[in-house]
């Protein structure tokens, strides 16, 4: 096993000025699974694939362990990836797919067999071994992938949104086997997405990249109480955050007819008239209908999840109508049209520069 450091690794495109990925500075425990995560184009492919050495790096260096691999040839980093569309060879056996690498090797069939079949069986792909990959549903074909990588006994494995072909409720259950499976191996994983409820619920630690940039490197409980900036704020979280600029006062800042209390030194940190506070949807206390308190919204639509509900609705905050979200119980859902009166938390709330996107409350 080992530990892997992205080194201010860079990656410009021929016929481009602007880096696909801008001095990435990470570093990876031995055994741990980290997540890129961010929009398409943020270049958190590009970083796997530079990890990988289907990349050139164009400044800076990456290291596995001790040995700087940033310009060897991909066999010999001893990593092993998993695709987004399986690449699996359609004319061999699910067993002949599994040990193919090995048998590149020159590694013995005995020797071979053992592995994929130890392999199988962690996967629950012992009565397949016989089978093509035709005959296979997509998240057998996705575990047939990840057995080709197991069996070659990797130092890091790399995974570029292995679950993006399968549908939602197998994603759900993959993920969760992908999960369990890396903790059992105990092998560093570096593995690529672009849904951060996926990001949140399988990674040790989560890295966001916005446009080539890091913009936070955190485990998933932190960077959802504590997200660095505006970006991070809004693309973490399902529903996302509520963000609303809103003017500073005296004690805190305005929102609607409360007062928000902030600690005094992030508002000087800060010359903006104005700041952006972020709300998630279930930090939103509901005040009684006859309370003047909090911000009146009026409710468009209802998510009923059974045990919980999301309300999106329209609020008038600083003379401009605001859409905001707002958790409320599965057994008290408000009527469409109705009008919800709402605090947010106290504690629970973030507060940003309107002009930087940085956060300014700790």
């Amino acid at each position: 096993m080992a530990t892997v450091t992205f080194d201010k690794a860079t990656r410009i495109y021929p016929g481009s000025t602007k880096p696909a990925v801008d001095a990435l500075d990470i570093e990876i425990a031995d055994g741990e699974f980290l997540v890129l995560v961010g929009p398409s184009g943020c270049g958190k492919s590009t970083s796997l694939r530079m990890l990988a050495g289907l990349e050139d790096v164009n400044g800076g260096a990456i290291r596995i362990g001790d040995r700087d691999v940033t310009h060897l040839p991909p066999k010999d980093r001893d990593i092993a990836m998993v695709f987004q569309n399986y690449a699996l060879y359609p004319h061999m056996t699910v067993a002949d797919n599994m040990g193919f690498a090995l048998k590149i090797a020159g590694v013995n069939k005995a020797e071979i067999r053992k592995k994929v079949e130890e392999a199988a069986k962690i996967l629950d792909l012992t009565e397949y071994l016989d089978r093509k990959p035709k005959a296979l549903s997509g998240g057998q074909r996705q575990r047939v992938a990840m057995g080709r990588a197991i069996v070659r006994e990797p130092q890091v494995f790399l995974m570029d949104e292995p679950l993006s072909n399968l549908d939602a409720k197998l994603r759900v259950s993959t993920r969760t086997q992908i999960a369990s499976l890396q903790r059992r191996l105990g092998i560093t994983t570096v593995y690529v997405t672009h849904d951060q409820v996926e990001a949140l619920t399988m990674g040790d630690r989560v890295a966001v990249l916005k446009d080539g940039l890091l913009q936070q490197v955190d485990t998933p409980r932190n960077m959802y109480d504590k997200p660095a900036n505006l970006f991070v704020a809004g693309f973490i979280g399902s529903p996302a955050m509520n963000l609303v600029e809103v003017p500073v006062t005296d004690g805190g800042v305005k929102f609607g007819n409360s007062v928000v209390p902030v600690q005094r030194d992030a508002l000087s940190a800060t010359s903006d008239k104005t700041v952006t506070v972020g709300v998630r949807p279930e930090h939103f206390d509901v005040a009684g209908a006859d309370s003047d308190q909090g911000v009146a919204v009026t409710v468009n639509v209802v998510e009923e999840l059974g045990s919980d509900a999301f309300v999106y609705g329209t609020a008038q905050i600083g003379g401009e109508a605001k859409d905001l979200v707002v958790r409320v119980g599965g057994r008290e859902v408000p009527e469409k049209g109705s009008t919800l009166h709402v605090v947010p938390r106290s504690g629970e709330t973030h507060v940003f520069s309107t002009s930087t996107g940085a956060r300014l409350s700790d």
